[in-house]
């Protein structure tokens, strides 16, 4: 399965956000690495820069590589609605992400780990496939054996973040897709506009 291994932090310091998760390093140094740290004079980016920056961003945080990104943007792309809305929506459906959403994971990389390691349920069946996109009411659940994990424990008592287009259950480890989110429901810092534009040059 193809995935991006390189150093976390050095790409959070370059968005200068802890798009990985949280970061001791990048609350010190807050500025983009480089042998002239933040000394260095940086010149105003160019509108492609810019546009480019973005979409490194959203493939980042999403933990998605540039072949699958490119192809989610072609599904938005036919899909109805707002294009670069659509795209955070697929991305947001994503088995992964939705195991990072209901806290069953620290992070996504772990959610990915968790997926692909046949821990979790989609409907009662097993789903070993990161990228499957749910569908509204799908049940994402621990299978039965994997319940006592101690990262799955660890990471939902830590965590309690809710967010209203998912339902969870902690008596039977299970949350319900209750529907595909709004674009004003999706936390991430993403200008959505700038990956269209780039993508329609």
């Amino acid at each position: 399965m193809a995935r991006y291994t390189g150093p976390k932090t050095k790409i959070a310091r370059k968005f200068g956000e802890p798009i990985f998760g949280e970061d001791k390093v990048l609350e010190k140094r807050n500025y983009p690495p480089g042998q002239h740290g933040n000394s260095r004079r940086r010149g105003k980016k160019s509108e492609y820069a810019v546009q480019l920056s973005e979409k490194q961003k959203a493939k980042y945080t999403y933990g998605i590589l540039e072949r699958q990104f490119h192809n989610l943007f072609e599904k938005a792309q036919a899909t109805k609605g707002i294009t670069g809305e659509v795209l955070l929506q697929l991305c947001e459906s994503r088995l992964d992400n939705v195991v990072y959403r209901l806290n069953l994971a620290p992070t996504r990389s772990a959610a990915r780990q968790l997926v692909s390691h046949r821990h979790i349920t989609v409907n009662g069946e097993i789903v070993n496939i990161p990228s499957y996109s749910l569908k509204e009411g799908d049940v994402v659940g621990v299978r039965e054996k994997s319940k006592s994990l101690e990262v799955i424990n660890r990471s939902l008592s830590a965590n309690n973040a809710v967010y209203e287009w998912l339902a969870w259950n902690s008596e039977t480890l299970e949350g319900r897709f209750v529907k595909v989110p709004e674009r004003i429901q999706i936390p991430e810092n993403i200008n959505e506009q700038f990956i269209v534009e780039l993508y329609s040059k």
